[in-house]
């Protein structure tokens, strides 16, 4: 049996069109123009609706294994559906650190069955310690996609060059998380309020530094290499300068550092607070004008779900919000006449699996058929309690937000819908 949707606004990177969208196993069978139905067709009315190559999230911490009080791989998946997403690069600070060709086939055996496509980071030292560098090799023949400290930087330049060196030469994608962990150390808030609060603060030099260090690393060998949730004005100079030299660096934001600021911490709620932390006007704009030039290639979510206990207190409180469930709707309203759906489709699925080279981002005849058909004018308020991860960090709680997911397709399958 094949779907068919008819009268959808059919959404791609570099265009749209009006029209219908048949799938049939798994595949898109016939992009655009009139379709006629065939007997045994399931046949949705799309009026007023569009739809969307599938949300590729390429930086989500779903704590399975270890620490599955918070998430597990079954509830991420979950909140990932209900978000758009159907691709999502999974992070290796779990409990035990991705490191190893068992954790990575625990992974993917656990996310077989989701209906999301779960790609595992593993990490590139062991343990995530700077201890030695892992066997890339054998984690790719386990089903690696990538390599990644996430969580901390890789401190020691000759280990980053090889993992950068060997990333290249496997195919592995390097994201780097860049933080200069001696001015960090102890940090909670964005320095400009750090008094105010009573805690210690966390510069803007503590990310801009280390990432310029990690581009003229990867520069030096010539090697690609992502930078992950960059939330400073001079971090998105650094790379619109490399870029402009023909340093092969792409980097990602999340919607939070375009949306607020660090004034949002000063209620002292803890689901405000991340790493890197909210930042002052002058870097949201920034953020924004990085998307809107090119200069940000991706917008990710950093999903990283706590308990509830863990965020009661304000300074005690671990690093991390939730936004799977909430990225697509928060863009398209906060960036509402500044990036266009084409425009967030490239920043939020395009560019992402591309990034990471997987297929994906597309809707176009015989690629797979992951889609998301989203209502540009259904209006939502985002209620913690609704949500359908196990956490509740939700950094959009209480927002009323534009658009909204009303089905989500992985491989040509429904997976969800309102």
């Amino acid at each position: 049996m094949a779907t068919l949707i008819k009268h959808v606004r059919i959404v791609n990177a570099h265009g749209s069109q009006e029209g219908d969208l048949l799938v049939r196993d798994g595949v898109f069978a016939k992009v655009g123009g009139s379709i006629a139905p065939c007997e045994g067709d399931d046949v949705i009315d799309g009026s007023g609706l569009c739809a969307l190559p599938g949300l590729v999230d390429i930086h989500v911490h779903l704590r399975d294994p270890g620490q599955t009080r918070k998430e597990d791989i079954l509830t991420g998946c979950e909140a990932a559906k209900a978000g758009g997403v159907t691709s999502l690069f999974c992070m290796p600070n779990t409990m035990p650190a991705v490191d190893t060709p068992d954790i990575v086939a625990y992974i993917k055996e656990k996310a077989a069955t989701t209906g999301v496509k779960v790609y595992p980071i593993t990490a590139i030292t062991h343990g995530i310690t700077g201890d030695g560098c892992c066997d890339y090799a054998a984690l790719q023949a386990a089903g690696a996609a990538a390599l990644s400290d996430d969580g901390r930087p890789v401190e020691n330049d000759e280990m980053l060059l090889n993992a950068l060196c060997e990333g290249q030469r496997l195919g592995l994608p390097v994201t780097c998380h860049c933080e200069d962990l001696k001015q960090a150390a102890g940090g909670k808030v964005h320095e400009a309020v750090a008094e105010t609060l009573g805690v210690k603060g966390i510069s803007s030099s503590s990310e801009y530094g280390d990432i310029d260090r990690t581009v003229r690393l990867a520069e030096r060998v010539g090697a690609p290499v992502h930078i992950c949730h960059v939330s400073t004005k001079e971090s998105i100079d650094i790379i619109r300068q490399a870029k402009a030299r023909g340093v092969k660096v792409t980097c990602e934001t999340a919607p939070h550092y375009f949306v607020y600021t660090c004034e949002k911490v000063l209620s002292r709620d803890a689901d405000y607070r991340m790493n890197p932390p909210l930042r002052e006007e002058a870097d949201r704009l920034a953020v924004i004008q990085g998307l809107l030039d090119g200069t940000i290639d991706a917008i990710a979510t950093d999903h990283a779900p706590h308990t509830p206990e863990e965020k009661a207190n304000f300074t005690a409180a671990p690093n991390g919000v939730v936004g799977m469930e909430t990225s697509l709707a928060a863009t398209f309203t906060f960036l509402r006449g500044k990036l266009s759906l084409e425009d967030i489709v490239k920043v939020m699925s395009y560019n992402p699996a591309n990034i990471m080279g997987i297929e994906g981002g597309i809707i176009e005849t015989g690629r797979t058929a992951d889609f998301v058909l989203f209502d540009p004018e259904q209006t939502w308020t985002v209620n913690p309690e609704r949500l359908h991860g196990k956490s509740r960090n939700a950094v959009f709680k209480g927002e009323t937000l534009t658009g909204q997911v009303k089905a989500t397709y992985c491989s040509g399958k429904l997976v969800f819908h309102v």
